[in-house]
């Protein structure tokens, strides 16, 4: 009856030829490439507020303040599990999504990234001229990256970092490492300076970069923000249009979900797309048994923290600026699964002397894979997060030795002339099983979800969507985010994931 309703409603509703559900990383740059043909219509819809291109508020704009607020927010949390406390799961609320409130690192996956997704037409290759296409450089080599892109991007030269940045770049040298320019080149295994899409201090959004006033101008493209979506409407198999959490009815002649990986995959699951048993606990129609959820990824976030000398900290901004990218000792098939990032995103009330910075340790190929569900038929409920970080015995030693690694840079010159005390793990840790309790005390994420809609080709039991985005099954319904990557890669996602909505829309929209 439902299905019923919603086709005859499209005799009387204006059908747009493509209605993006989600205004972030993806959707913003969906609708403005799409746009860009005169002839289509193009409504965008955005849960969050949508402010003028260049008038975001202090805590979105500001690339010294990451994580935005609560207002911004979908206050989502994980489930505690092997690591025994819920984790808030951050996701930006806003057009720009999370690349508002991000920490405005501008690297792109690993050519290794895309040989373990194994999909045709998603080799680097075949991604580089997307990456190319949404950078605007004034520097770098021209056959790696672009110039005339809308996203700002731009290399950190050492005198740009801080005196705590610059001495832990020192200090990881002296334990053998080496100096990377650019991590987006071949040879990325060492330490350096981000690139960053900051301009005089402004994290720069895909809500800014890629719609602008001219943009958000076009007669055919409509923004509507504060516009919650609680389900797709098909007509048999073809999705028709959407239904708004307060019963409105849009329809169109395809819908590309782009909510992100917690907020497409529950979308998703509202409409009956989903594993058959989790829809039939929430009493949802079944329309095509998929494993949405059920392959989530995100890599786990450890603060090695530490109390510095007032005296001698110097400037603190920028918050982010030097990282550690290499390889543990057990690495597969080439894999650069360690970052440490040297930070000063750190509440210095914790500090006893006022003052102090973290070396944030991630775990960027975890092995372990977590699950969303949902909790509620309601659009406004939050969905069930487990993150599962940890439950595979490997990547506990993977991270645990990243932390060692972390700690031996810590104790060493120039950086530990910085330092009054060690916070965490602390002095008291003097072994592997000490620092691993620190490690599943304090467990956060580097806010990197990924996977819980992966492509994969027709015969893979895990794919949801085809390598063009396309639900498998299903007519008329694309979903274009970071919910559609394979598996997780091995840096930020924010890059991939505007070269992914970039690619789809260059290779198959005319």
């Amino acid at each position: 009856m439902e299905q019923q309703n919603a086709t005859a409603a499209t005799s009387t509703q204006r059908v747009v030829d493509v209605l993006i559900v989600g205004g972030g990383s993806a959707g913003a740059v969906m609708a403005s490439r799409l746009s860009e043909r005169i002839r289509r219509s193009v409504v965008l819809l955005e849960a969050g507020p949508a402010y003028p291109a260049w008038s975001y508020p202090h805590v979105l704009a500001s690339s010294d303040t990451v994580g935005g607020d609560a207002e911004h927010d979908w206050g989502f949390r994980s489930e505690a599990g092997y690591i025994p406390h819920p984790i808030n799961a951050i996701r930006g609320k806003v057009l720009g999504g999370s690349s508002a409130i991000n920490g405005a690192v501008a690297i792109r996956a690993r050519p290794q990234d895309f040989r373990n997704w194994g999909l045709p037409g998603w080799s680097y290759d075949d991604m580089l001229a997307s990456f190319k296409r949404l950078e605007r450089r004034d520097n770098g080599c021209a056959a790696l990256h672009g110039y005339d892109g809308p996203l700002p991007v731009r290399q950190l030269t050492r005198n740009e970092t801080t005196p705590m940045q610059q001495a832990f770049i020192d200090a990881v040298l002296e334990n053998g490492y080496r100096l990377i320019d650019d991590f987006d080149a071949p040879d990325a295994d060492g330490v350096g300076p981000y690139s960053m899409n900051i301009v005089n201090g402004v994290r720069v959004n895909t809500g800014m970069a890629y719609l602008n006033d001219r943009v958000r101008s076009r007669d055919n493209l409509q923004i509507r923000a504060g516009v919650v979506v609680d389900k797709v409407l098909f007509d048999g198999k073809r999705a028709i249009g959407v239904q708004l959490a307060d019963g409105e009815r849009l329809h169109a002649g395809e819908v590309i979900v782009s909510a992100g990986t917690y907020g497409s995959a529950a979308i998703l699951l509202r409409s009956g797309v989903g594993p058959g048993a989790d829809l039939k606990t929430l009493a949802i129609p079944e329309l095509i048994d998929l494993p949405v959820g059920r392959r989530l990824k995100d890599h786990p976030f450890y603060y090695n923290a530490y109390a510095a000398r007032p005296e001698r900290i110097g400037r603190q901004s920028p918050a982010i600026g030097a990282k550690l990218w290499t390889h543990s000792s057990t690495a597969r098939n080439g894999d650069m699964d360690l970052h440490i990032t040297a930070t000063h995103l750190f509440p210095h009330d914790q500090s006893p002397t006022g003052v102090g910075f973290v070396l944030a340790v991630a775990l960027t190929r975890p092995v372990s894979a977590g699950t969303l569900r949902l909790t509620s038929r309601a659009p406004l409920a939050a969905p069930r997060i487990d993150l599962n970080f940890l439950a595979a015995p490997e990547d506990r030693a993977r991270l645990l030795e990243g932390v060692k690694l972390a700690r031996r840079i810590g104790q060493s010159a120039p950086l530990s002339a910085l330092i009054d005390s060690e916070l965490a793990p602390g002095p008291a840790a003097l072994n592997d099983e000490q620092i691993m309790d620190s490690i599943r005390s304090t467990l956060d994420t580097y806010h990197h979800p990924t996977s819980t809609a992966p492509m994969g080709l027709p015969n893979d039991p895990a794919a949801v969507v085809d390598t063009e985005g396309r639900v498998h099954g299903l007519e008329g319904l694309r979903v274009v985010d970071a919910s559609i990557f394979p598996d997780a890669i091995s840096v930020a996602t924010n890059i991939t994931t505007i070269a992914t909505a970039e690619h789809i829309t260059e290779r198959y929209y005319d």
